[in-house]
């Protein structure tokens, strides 16, 4: 099996999180979860999300993987380099790592589990 196993999420700089979440509903996204300063909103295939943050100013692309930390040794056994972490999330571990061309990207786990939420997306767990 690959490292890297799919796409988790696009993040999107918006500074006001309703704006963005008003916006981003008339385009056909649901909100799956948010919290202070994020708000994950899903796509068709429920799979990839758009998370729309008001933290950084700047596009990431989140790469999921099963263990942060055999990802990092991957990633610099074979060239690239860990910028940041890895650091602990919610729902896992997390690590900013770029390429041996310069293109960054960040990779997750969900060792911790998924978040559950209400009917309105708020978390009330991890599970």
């Amino acid at each position: 099996m690959g490292l890297l196993k799919c796409i988790d999420c696009i993040e999107l700089y918006v500074p006001d999180l309703k704006a963005g979440v008003d916006y981003y509903s008339k385009l056909g996204l649901k909100v799956l979860w948010k919290n202070d300063t994020s708000v994950g909103m899903g796509l068709e295939d429920d799979f990839t999300e758009i998370l729309l943050q008001n933290e950084r100013k700047k596009m990431n692309v989140d790469i999921k993987v099963e263990s942060v930390i055999k990802a990092v040794e991957k990633i610099k056994e074979s060239g690239g380099q860990v910028i940041y972490g890895p650091f602990d999330i919610p729902i896992g571990k997390c690590a900013v790592v770029r390429d041996k061309w310069s293109n960054k990207y960040v990779i997750l786990d969900m060792t911790k589990g998924r978040y559950v939420t209400d009917k309105d997306g708020n978390i009330i767990d991890i599970k």
